[in-house]
């Protein structure tokens, strides 16, 4: 088998506990890729191609984001300050490391700036 990262089943066990026999070698579409690990600094995306030629942004560093105030239903882009808790991995606190569902602080000023004319 060929190194590298794949989303192919052919390595883990059956259900029974028997081996996965590999009938054919990788294919394209079993492609997986290395995680991002946004960091937050000076935007940097980079695109990168994926099946049928469409591109992805692959966000590396990020400064700004899409933040909403559920109770007052309002949403403003906002300058994220630092990542505050993440509840999988403290290095991705220190590290100021984005993922889905990691705690940000954030300058609250556009909200406030909603909030006095509202």
């Amino acid at each position: 088998r060929a190194m590298g990262i794949s989303r192919d089943s052919v390595y883990k066990r059956r259900a029974t506990s028997g081996r996965h026999i590999p009938i054919r070698k990788k294919r394209k579409f079993q492609l997986g890729r290395p995680p991002a690990m946004t960091r937050l600094g000076a935007k940097k995306i980079n695109p990168v191609r994926c099946r049928g030629g469409n591109l992805k942004s692959r966000g590396l560093r990020l400064d700004h984001g899409n933040f909403s105030w559920g109770s007052e239903a309002i949403a403003k882009k906002v300058r994220l300050v630092s990542v505050v808790y993440n509840a999988s991995n403290n290095e991705l606190v220190r590290t100021n490391t984005l993922v889905k569902n990691s705690i940000v602080q954030i300058d609250a000023q556009p909200f406030r700036q909603w909030y006095i004319t509202h």
